[in-house]
């Protein structure tokens, strides 16, 4: 339920910023707000993911 509702605040921002983002004159507020929004989720997601680094080092070992 929890990372349903994830999915759901980052698509409901990725749409306002997309809204908008289309206006003549875009209120920066919110166009920051979507991109921390944007970046906290390219965190999470990046985290789940091991890098390079730790997989050559459990190899060697």
């Amino acid at each position: 339920m929890k990372q349903f509702l994830y999915i759901l605040l980052f698509a409901s921002v990725g749409i306002l910023a997309m809204i908008e983002q289309s206006k003549p004159a875009p209120n920066r507020f919110i166009m920051i707000g979507a991109m921390a929004v944007f970046m906290f989720g390219l965190f999470r997601l990046m985290k789940k993911i091991p890098s390079k680094n730790e997989e050559e080092n459990d190899t060697e070992i």
